[in-house]
């Protein structure tokens, strides 16, 4: 089958999106299938482009099979609201013009967001005869409203427009968890249309050790000893960071905590800026890191955090939760009581969830953790045997015998009703 893939992020970035696109374009072209990815040049997290990449307009690769085809894109070094519909504006033009080029598909796939990409999608599904599926990861008009990115206006009324168009205009609408899933059927879609296809976690994550394993890591940096809360990840709006940093200052007068935030993302300088104003001695920040390190990190973490802002609810789903569950560390989440990083911690058995946005509530559950978890920082870090998430546990690989549901892709003749139908890396 030829499979056209349009998504903003790809390999080689390491985190988010990019992760899932291409671990499905690479298992696709694995089975047989004849995959191209239509991509923008890569940038994310840290909102630069990649060296190599820098300066560069059209570029075509392939890699493990996969043949790629990157689009230019403007990336802003501060994002804002403006800018950022400026960003996903120019991908959406000159990825369309560059899937024009491509040749015609059987099948689209289209990763969202940006929203506007399904816009592109119905445009060429109608070009070619060719249905697509609209796969979302993040619900963007519901996320700009219930965040306060966007006030209710003629602008958020045309987000509303284009995203009915990319929902009506698919085959299928596929999505993450079952609560975003119900908030897309809320909009009026069939039942029978709306996909549960979750993502999965990196296998090798099973395979770091629960107990003693981050010595190594903690030793190099001269923290040996010290009682280490990790959040690692995107640090943006949705995230609410500012919590950890309340929490830090509520802690502050004991020396044994240590909070990191590991990675990048919009939101950083600020974050970086309020922790040198409040003199955090007892909060560090670490860049993303390459995988092995990120392994070593998670090894010797002591106690992880996922938090998001109150608003975020069931709008998105961070694939941080089934790293980390996948990993098996002890889990605070400081989200909604009704939100799915809520439910699926709860259900895993993987740690305790206190209110978003409350730097008190999440000192005091940093100060008593779920059992066990500090007594072991003495050792080298590492939390006591938990479940490792029943989420992720099938997730360790794709089965070889699920052919394109294993990549999360269904097979064509249940993406359009009425089907149409008759390792190494080169760049250009």
């Amino acid at each position: 089958m030829r499979i056209l893939f349009l998504g903003i992020n790809y390999w080689p970035e390491e985190t988010g999106i990019a992760v899932f696109n291409t671990g499905r374009c690479e298992y696709l072209a694995g089975r047989g299938h004849e995959v191209t990815m239509v991509t923008g040049l890569p940038y994310y997290p840290r909102w630069k482009v990649a060296e190599g990449y820098r300066g560069r307009g059209l570029v075509s690769e392939e890699r493990n099979g996969v043949r790629i085809l990157r689009a230019p894109l403007y990336v802003p070094e501060r994002v804002d609201a403006k800018k950022r519909i400026l960003h996903e504006a120019s991908f959406v033009a000159s990825a369309t013009l560059r899937a024009l080029g491509s040749g015609k598909p059987e099948v689209l796939w289209v990763a969202s967001p940006p929203l506007a990409l399904g816009l592109a999608a119905r445009l060429l599904s109608r070009l070619w005869g060719a249905p697509y599926l609209f796969h979302v990861a993040d619900l963007q008009p519901d996320a700009a409203r219930d965040l306060g990115m966007l006030r209710p206006g003629l602008f958020l009324s045309l987000l509303y427009g284009i995203e009915k168009a990319a929902y009506t205009g698919a085959g299928r609408v596929g999505t993450l968890t079952e609560g975003m899933r119900r908030r897309i059927l809320g909009k009026g879609l069939a039942p029978d249309k709306v996909l549960l296809l979750p993502d999965w976690a990196d296998p090798s994550l099973f395979a770091i050790p629960l107990e003693g394993g981050g010595g190594a890591f903690r030793e190099e940096r001269g923290w040996q000893g010290r009682f280490l809360v990790v959040h690692s990840g995107n640090m943006g709006v949705k995230q609410g960071l500012e919590v950890v940093l309340a929490a830090a200052r509520a802690t502050v007068d004991d020396p044994g905590i240590l909070y990191l935030l590991v990675g990048d993302g919009a939101a950083r300088p600020a974050l970086e800026e309020r922790a040198r104003a409040l003199g955090l001695a007892n909060l560090a920040f670490l860049p993303l890191l390459p995988r092995e390190e990120f392994h070593r990190m998670l090894a010797a973490a002591d106690l992880c955090l996922v938090t998001q802002k109150r608003e975020v609810g069931d709008i998105v789903f961070p694939s941080k939760v089934m790293t980390l569950l996948a990993a098996g560390r002890p889990l605070v989440v400081s989200v909604s009581p009704g939100s799915e990083v809520a439910r699926v911690a709860e259900e895993a058995g993987a740690g305790v969830r206190v209110p978003a946005e409350d730097g008190g509530a999440l000192a005091e559950a940093v100060c008593e953790p779920p059992a066990g978890s500090r007594a072991t920082a003495a050792d080298g870090g590492g939390g006591p045997e938990l479940c490792r998430g029943p989420l992720v546990a099938g997730g360790r690989s794709l089965p070889d015998g699920a052919g394109a549901r294993g990549a999360g892709l269904p097979e064509r003749s249940r993406i359009a009703p009425d089907p149409r139908e008759g390792s190494g890396v080169r760049r250009a």
